[in-house]
């Protein structure tokens, strides 16, 4: 699978509870549109921005590898374990604009299994940071096949993007569909179709 992993300091790590800083940077940007950063509408909002940032940005302060949890495989399961319907809310690095949607993550066990709440748990720790579509399902594809001790994973992560429905092409019903396969998935077909066979009853968004 190909490493697409980004080394990145955490920028969280700079807001302290009351960042000044952070917060004279909004009161700029509603002068910079005209506006009157003391006026009741808005007054207060560098400190709700300040608020909202640290938590829609909350992965850079989480790490899959201290939130796993294995067991043993006792029952000596082979199969595909497949959490479906995963939901998740991103904030796109390109456009600072969210996208979200669900993820679907499978991966086959080896001799541990995870706790199934923690495939949850790697799609919430990755898609909370600056993210794009394909490197989320990359990351946490990585996470359970490294962290988990898998055999294989596949993610197939489907999202709406802001920034393809409230600018730019402004299409607001397209869905972007990604999808990576790792281990015994990359190059089994027969596996990767019945993966997608297992998810194909899912939510739509």
């Amino acid at each position: 699978m190909k490493r697409l992993t980004k080394q990145v300091q955490n920028p969280t790590q700079r807001l302290s509870s009351q960042n000044l800083q952070l917060q004279d940077a909004v009161r700029q940007f509603f002068i910079q549109l005209g506006e009157n950063p003391d006026r009741d509408g808005i007054k207060e909002t560098p400190k709700r921005f300040e608020t909202a940032i640290k938590y829609l940005l909350g992965g850079y302060d989480r790490s899959f590898e201290n939130e796993n949890k294995l067991f043993d495989n006792l029952t000596n399961y082979k199969d595909i374990i497949i959490l479906k319907n995963i939901n998740f809310f991103s904030m796109c690095e390109h456009h600072l604009l969210p996208f979200y949607g669900y993820a679907h993550v499978g991966y086959i066990p080896g001799k541990r299994v995870l706790g199934i709440s923690k495939l949850a748990r790697a799609v919430d720790i990755y898609s909370r940071r600056l993210q794009d579509q394909e490197t989320l399902g990359n990351q946490v594809a990585e996470a359970v096949m490294k962290t988990g001790k898998a055999k294989g994973v596949a993610v197939l992560i489907e999202g709406r993007h802001l920034c393809n429905a409230a600018r730019g092409v402004e299409k607001n019903h397209s869905i972007m569909v990604t999808s990576i396969y790792s281990g015994k998935f990359e190059t089994d077909i027969n596996l990767q179709n019945k993966f997608l066979e297992l998810i194909r009853e899912r939510k739509s968004i």
